[in-house]
């Protein structure tokens, strides 16, 4: 019998066994805001490297199976496949910018860019004179500047896997454009583990818009600008049109992300509060291992009541979200797992000085068409803060600022500590704030004894 027609026979049998006597409390504790897979497991057991997704006969139900199979000494863990929905709120409006200039290459004046992306500008006055500031700004100008002096322009030579609903990288047939912002250049190959094929495009623009906070083409003449803007982008699908996925396919992407050279991994979605998803974890300890940075959004408040997975996850950098006023997002989170926040726009939290709430604006998909494409002010949320700092992380990594390590742990040790180290604090406790706002200039700067 191989091997996995045994544990399909283990899960069925144990099952079988409990279905007609377990009560109906069994199955509690399943959470309905992001739910699960339905009739499906993931079940690893002792003797194999991964767990797996097993289906359930009909009339067995997922808690009584989980139970049953946890108090078999054989299996290692066993878990719903737990669903996961992307950390983006969401207004109920998409509009396309009024000035249909910024996706052209002769309309818009050179540097327009700046009238929108408050998010990446100086947060101070000690720059170029010429340039406005903002508060809720991180300094990409700067960490530009400082790549360029070490020869290592927009994080060279560095690799990020965006595990989302994918990447408008290419054309395909009459439905799929790349994305006018994007060149092919850019991408190195990834994975659909929704549609299990080797063209992970975009059906939702969530992904889209992610991969443009971290790496849209800049200095093109054309459209927004990306912060690790030189790095590879490597698009793993995980996430269906609808923005949601399985625990296993997200598994499954996070250990083909680090098998194929992934120096970061995003990741702008969540699981239910308070769940432990052992499969994911168990990716996450493997990527930290192979020095590979891993980075979540925390969630947001309505879709999530807590911190969730897989920002809990191990050695995974936590990211809360703020605003353009340099305040803490009405809809971030509080919890003991944010490492430190970054721009997601939106609204502030009841208190803040400022009532600045312009999105995150980057070119993705318009109506949800990914044949159509603008400047949608619909993103905001920990899902675009996350995004924020995987370009950061993959800037930091290209810049030279951290000493080599012996290990790769090392270096994933090294990068926390000196995102934590150049955070700008917001004045918050450290469950609302982390370490603070992240600076890109301060991370990417030479320091001695980074």
């Amino acid at each position: 019998m191989t091997p996995r027609r045994s544990i399909y026979a283990a899960v069925v049998l144990l099952a079988s066994m409990v279905a007609t006597t377990a009560p109906a409390a069994a199955a509690t504790g399943i959470s309905p805001a992001h739910g699960i897979a339905p009739h499906q497991l993931v079940v690893r057991f002792d003797g194999e490297r991964h767990g797996r997704a097993v289906g359930l006969p009909r009339g067995v139900r997922v808690g009584t199976a989980v139970g049953a199979l946890r108090r078999n000494p054989r299996v290692r863990y066993a878990a719903p496949n737990y669903i996961a929905t992307a950390s983006t709120d969401v207004q109920t409006q998409t509009v396309v910018p009024n000035d249909p200039g910024l996706l052209s290459r002769t309309a818009s004046p050179p540097g327009d860019w700046i009238n929108r992306q408050w998010n990446f500008l100086p947060w101070n006055e000690g720059g170029e004179p010429a340039l406005p500031t903002s508060p809720g700004g991180i300094d990409a100008i700067g960490a530009w500047t400082n790549l360029a002096a070490a020869g290592r322009p927009g994080a060279q030579g560095i690799t990020v896997a965006v595990l989302d609903t994918g990447i408008a990288y290419r054309g395909w047939g009459k439905r799929f454009r790349r994305s006018p912002d994007f060149s092919p250049r850019q991408f190195v190959p990834g994975y659909d583990f929704v549609d299990h094929d080797r063209l992970p495009l975009d059906e939702n623009g969530h992904g889209t818009h992610v991969a443009g906070t971290i790496a849209e083409e800049t200095n093109n003449g054309i459209g927004l600008t990306g912060l690790a803007y030189h790095a590879k982008l490597m698009p793993v699908r995980v996430l269906n049109k609808n923005g949601s996925g399985r625990a296993s396919d997200i598994a499954s992407g996070i250990r083909f992300a680090v098998a194929h050279g992934a120096d970061v991994i995003n990741m702008s979605f969540n699981f239910s509060c308070g769940k432990r998803v052992p499969g994911i974890d168990q990716e996450l300890r493997n990527a930290y291992r192979h020095g590979v940075v891993a980075v979540a959004s925390i969630g947001n408040l309505g879709s999530e009541s807590c911190v969730a997975p897989p920002a809990t996850g191990p050695r995974v950098i936590g990211v809360g979200g703020t605003t353009e006023g340099g305040c803490l997002g009405s809809y971030s989170l509080l919890g003991k797992h944010i490492d430190v926040v970054a721009p997601g726009g939106g609204s502030p939290v009841s208190g803040c000085p400022s009532v600045s709430a312009r999105p995150i604006y980057q070119v993705t998909f318009v109506d949800g068409n990914p044949r159509r494409f603008g400047q949608p002010d619909t993103y905001i949320g920990t899902s675009m803060a996350a995004a924020h700092v995987s370009g950061v992380a993959a800037m930091v990594l290209a810049s030279g600022v951290l000493k080599p390590h012996a290990s790769p742990m090392g270096t994933v040790n090294r990068l926390t500590r000196r995102l934590h180290k150049t955070a700008r604090s917001l004045g918050l406790p450290p469950t609302r704030q982390g370490a603070g706002l992240i600076d890109a200039a301060a991370a990417t700067a030479p320091a001695p004894g980074t």
